[in-house]
């Protein structure tokens, strides 16, 4: 899956839990140049720019002090939006019922990229109905993965 490196993870969460924001998850890429960190926030209340505002100024000044991330990079902090970004087994299982699209790292039955209604996680696969077929992806392949929204 997209996911930051682990240490990442462990030195932005415990900052969220006491700021009371759930990190949904963390999107590192890094380019030349200049890499991105994007963090992915939520709250029951929902997210607001005030909120986005102040994790940015907490998360940054951690990452200053620990310095993980070597060369410069730009950091963004949002909410997970209306194509909520899954990243780990949990989400794929809260979210089922929901339609989703997939991105994955490899060829899986000749495609990587699938579309359908999710219908959870059965061991180390996410299982999605596409066109009246269902579909067993394995989790660890999965490059990217969004709920798609319904207007």
């Amino acid at each position: 899956m997209r996911q930051a490196p682990r240490e990442l993870y462990k030195l932005i969460e415990p900052v969220l839990d006491r700021l009371g924001y759930e990190l949904v998850g963390l999107d590192f890429s890094p380019r030349p140049g200049t890499g991105l960190l994007r963090i992915y926030i939520d709250s029951p209340q929902g997210i607001t720019l005030e909120d986005c505002t102040k994790v940015s100024h907490q998360v940054s000044g951690l990452l200053d002090v620990e310095d993980p991330i070597h060369g410069p990079y730009t950091l963004e902090v949002s909410s997970p939006g209306l194509d909520r970004p899954l990243f780990t087994r949990e989400h794929f299982s809260r979210y089922a019922g929901n339609r989703i699209r997939v991105q994955l790292h490899f060829l899986h039955e000749g495609r990587r990229k699938f579309t359908g209604v999710l219908h959870g996680v059965e061991q180390d696969n996410v299982l999605i109905e596409e066109d009246g077929s269902l579909v067993s992806v394995p989790l660890e392949q999965i490059a990217k993965a969004n709920l798609v929204p319904e207007i």
